[in-house]
This record gives C-alpha cells, structure tokens and sequence, in this order.
C-alpha cells in the first residue's frame, strides 16, 4: 500500500519558520516529480511547490518564491518544504504529492499527481 505521510505543520507566528516532511512508503518516488499543494478554508488547493527527481529543477508559486524552499531525499523516500518568513496569508493544510508521469520537468497541475497524503495543518498568526 503507498502511503504518503505529512509532518510539521504546527501553529507558528509571523515571520516564524516551519518545515515540513513527507516520508512515502509502499513504493520509492527517486525518480519521480514530488509536489506540495495547500489549501485554505473557503479555497481551492492551488500549487505551493515542485522539484524534480534529481533535484536540479524547482518550481515555486509566486507568492512563495524566495520564502519556501523544497527539497528531497531520495534515499529517504522523503521530501521536504522548508518554510520561512511566513504569513498569516500562508495558513492552509498543506498537502504533499507524488507524480508517476513527471520525473525532469516539474508538474504544476493537480492532475499530474497520482499520489497524495492526507496533509499537515500550517496556522500562521500575525
């Protein structure tokens, strides 16, 4: 059974840091695209961030870029989403995923993923 799992979300302040893991088992994602998705109540899940299998392709919403920092240990079967200066704005359940179809270029869109967890809650108060 593939199983992926969050961990780190937590209650932060503004400007504070979080981060996040995702520890798959069942199979191995080395070589697969991995992403992290949010969603906020009231919201749709929108794209947070992507990296490839060898990690020399990132991919950031705007909104995140320069503050969130995704990366990943293949050896681990984990990825993980570094979070800094963080906004109340950033508050969502954050979800981790793993795509079988991407593995250089990174997907951005929901349908790319086959694989998803069960996600972590992030609270940003200001």
């Amino acid at each position: 059974q593939v199983q992926l799992v969050e961990s780190g979300g937590g209650l932060v302040q503004a400007g504070g840091s979080l981060r996040l893991a995702c520890a798959a088992s069942g199979r191995t994602f080395s070589s697969n695209v991995m992403g992290w998705f949010r969603q906020a109540p009231g919201k749709e899940r929108e794209f947070v961030a992507a990296i490839n299998w060898k990690s020399d392709n990132t991919y950031y919403r705007d909104s995140v870029r320069g503050r969130f920092t995704v990366s990943r240990d293949n050896a681990k079967n984990t990825v993980y989403l570094h979070m800094n200066s963080l906004k109340p704005e950033d508050t969502a359940e954050y979800y981790c995923a793993a795509s079988l179809s991407s593995r250089t270029v990174v997907a951005i869109k929901e349908d790319a993923y086959d694989y998803w967890g069960q996600g972590t809650q992030v609270t940003v108060s200001s």
